[in-house]
């Protein structure tokens, strides 16, 4: 059982990698172009308002390289930071807790992303058609290692 999930660690990595960065871009989509509901009930955010139309554009950006998994570890960083601003400056003054003062979803991306940039992509990545490894070299990477065989004497 432990090898199946370790075969298909780096799909289901990619999934949530895939899965994360869609929903943040709608996040950026929804407030720069007023698109899903727009942004805080309706609208867009005019450009160049500080903070909100600035984390917009990382949310759109860096959402879209996060799903497409291409500068996957930079984006996932920026956006991580862009979500620790967003919580301490904007949520936190409220109240001590993320469940009181409405940054929930600020805390939860902040540390999804922080996660990524240790884990990478996973599998799926458009990173992996940019980088100088052989393709060989990348099959013995994902291939998890097999038990040793017994030596007979």
């Amino acid at each position: 059982m432990h090898a199946l999930l370790n075969r298909a660690q780096p799909y289901a990595l990619a999934l949530f990698r895939i899965v994360v960065g869609l929903l943040f871009a709608c996040h950026g989509a929804a407030s720069i172009f007023g698109v899903l509901g727009g942004a805080m009930g309706g609208g867009s955010i005019p450009a160049g308002t500080w903070p909100g139309w600035y984390a917009a554009v990382i949310q759109l950006v860096g959402g879209s390289l996060v799903a497409l998994g291409l500068g996957t570890r930079i984006a996932a960083l920026v956006s991580s930071g862009s979500m620790a601003y967003a919580y301490f400056d904007v949520h936190q003054p409220h109240a001590l807790f993320p469940l009181q003062n409405g940054g929930e979803p600020s805390a939860v991306y902040c540390w999804v992303f922080l996660l990524l940039v240790f884990t990478g992509p996973g599998a799926l990545a458009l990173d992996r058609l940019f980088t100088s490894r052989s393709t060989t070299q990348r099959a013995e990477e994902d291939r998890a290692p097999e038990p040793a065989s017994p030596v007979a004497v």
